[in-house]
């Protein structure tokens, strides 16, 4: 096969895989896009009030406990060993946050977990009103977004969905970059929706002297004839 031929084949079929990748990425996100028709702000008073919401706080511990290391079958199931693991892992089912911390709103920018290498959890439940301002809810997709200082993963009612390749969404998107996840794309007012979000100092090998804290929160509400714009 000539040069120019085989360059050709090999470019088709990378570009038929390159949209199969990206594909499955786009769609662990799956947001609409452009400007949402209605946005609750869920660092305020009011906002919170609006979805019935009510902040709750832990710190995280690192705790030491005993596991397996590999065996045959490279899973867990070789000899007796020491390890790490955390706690609260409050993004779990029938986790209850009842005895934990109530946050306002309005403070949740204080720096909170200790430093350096520190985790952390931030819980709240919000119920989907009728309407937010004009915007009648029903039927809308309701998107939630969070910014962390520096890193967070988001549990909505007792799941984080993964996808190969993932970057956003439920997991790690970046260093202080917004993380979005959609709750729903029918949305019917009295719906309930338990997030939580763990966060992270960072970067991790750096064991940062600075802390964790929310720097936006949001729920972001779009109509059910709201154009995508996948430009942005």
């Amino acid at each position: 096969m000539k040069l120019r031929n085989l360059t050709l084949v090999l470019t088709a079929s990378l570009s038929s895989l390159v949209p199969s990748a990206f594909a499955q990425n786009w769609a662990a996100q799956a947001p609409p896009y452009g400007r949402p028709d209605a946005t609750v702000d869920l660092r305020t008073v009011e906002g919170a009030q609006v979805v019935k919401g009510e902040w709750r706080y832990s710190d995280v511990k690192i705790i030491e406990v005993d596991s397996r290391g590999p065996g045959p079958d490279l899973k867990p199931s070789g000899d007796p060993n020491k390890t790490y693991d955390y706690t609260p892992h409050a993004g779990e089912a029938n986790f209850d946050d009842s005895k934990w911390e109530v946050l306002d709103p309005t403070k949740l920018d204080a720096r909170r977990a200790g430093g350096k290498v520190c985790f952390n959890w931030y819980r709240i439940t919000v119920t989907v009103p009728e309407k937010i301002a004009d915007l009648s809810v029903a039927g809308s997709t309701i998107s939630f977004e969070i910014v962390i200082d520096d890193y967070a993963e988001i549990w909505v009612d007792r799941k984080l969905p993964t996808v190969l390749g993932q970057s956003g969404g439920p997991v790690v998107k970046g260093w202080n970059a917004p993380n979005k996840v959609i709750l729903t794309h029918n949305a019917q007012p009295g719906q309930k929706f338990q997030i939580a979000v763990f966060g992270f100092n960072g970067p991790i090998s750096k064991s940062p002297m600075n802390f964790i804290w929310v720097k936006s929160a949001t729920l972001d509400f779009y109509k059910p004839d709201h154009g995508e714009d996948y430009s942005q």
